[in-house]
């Protein structure tokens, strides 16, 4: 039988994922089986195959005290990543930190319509601005599939440049990139042929109704959108214009039904051949303007 009330050395693997799946069935984790083994893997060292291959030998020290503290905190709802300290995102693993957004797949969404807009100008030397660079996820990955392209992100979090700019180094994209502590546009000088931002868009009275991954472990400043969600578009969009080469794009990530207030606040200031794009859901999640040329 498996001890309930923590995991010991002696344990096998197989009664770890045993024990692992049942906690977080009990915490009211979504997928709790799989969540076990990406626990395991973890705090293991291991790869899925390692379970697969020897479910019966023995969890060992160090892997069951990690496994208890790993257990705990993700029970409580710390995302996984978070616990970790990085997180794969466009083929690239990058740290977090509670002090940055955890990058998401739907993110991806914006890292695959910029690389088609910018179609066969990727090997130009492009110059592309990341309005709240948060990890510098979006940078980063634009930044590898650009090889040439100089990359400027900015964000108001000390703590969030800290991170962007170890993830730039990480990446190998130190050379081509500045990370910059400041509030959005404020003393960035253009032009640039791509602006990119994923900003806060969550209404103010939203976020307590927020999965608690996302509530208690992601940074207010990275969710809070205001009292419509629409705040950061606001103060973006109007500095881009001037911001953008000419025929240069935005593309900002945008929230479920916030679609059309951005394509109309975006046309208003004067882009043109204003669209959205969907994410894997169908969701509008990312609104595409161009500076006349």
């Amino acid at each position: 039988m498996i001890e309930r009330s923590g995991v010991s050395a002696a344990m096998s693997r197989a009664e770890a994922l045993a024990w692992l799946a049942e906690t977080f069935d009990r915490a009211g984790l979504e997928e709790p089986g799989r969540e076990a083994r990406l626990a395991l893997c973890e705090a293991g060292g291991l790869r899925a195959s390692a379970l697969i291959a020897s479910p019966e030998a023995a969890l060992g020290e160090p892997a069951a005290s990690r496994l208890a503290d790993l257990a705990a905190r993700r029970a409580a709802g710390e995302p996984l990543s978070k616990i970790a300290g990085r997180r794969e995102f466009w083929g690239l693993t990058l740290i977090v930190s509670p002090d940055v957004l955890d990058p998401r797949p739907e993110t991806e969404t914006l890292i695959e319509t910029a690389l088609k807009l910018i179609g066969a100008r990727r090997r130009a030397r492009l110059r592309i601005l990341d309005l709240g660079v948060g990890s510098g996820a979006i940078l980063c990955a634009l930044l590898t599939e650009c090889p040439a392209a100089l990359g400027l992100g900015v964000d108001a979090s000390p703590a969030a440049v800290a991170i962007a700019s170890r993830n730039v180094e990480a990446c190998g994209l130190a050379a081509r990139a500045e990370i910059r502590l400041g509030s959005w546009t404020q003393g960035v000088e253009g032009p640039f042929d791509l602006i990119v931002s994923n900003p806060p868009y969550i209404r103010s009275a939203d976020i307590e109704a927020l999965q608690r991954e996302v509530r208690d472990f992601d940074p207010r400043l990275a969710l809070d959108g205001g009292a419509d969600g629409l705040d950061a578009y606001r103060a973006i969009l109007p500095a881009s214009v001037g911001l953008l080469a000419p025929g240069g794009r935005l593309i900002v990530e945008v929230g479920a039904g916030q679609g059309g207030d951005v394509l109309g606040l975006a046309a208003r200031l004067g882009f043109v051949h204003g669209e959205t794009r969907r994410d894997l859901a169908g969701i509008e999640r990312v609104v595409i303007g161009e500076r006349p040329a």
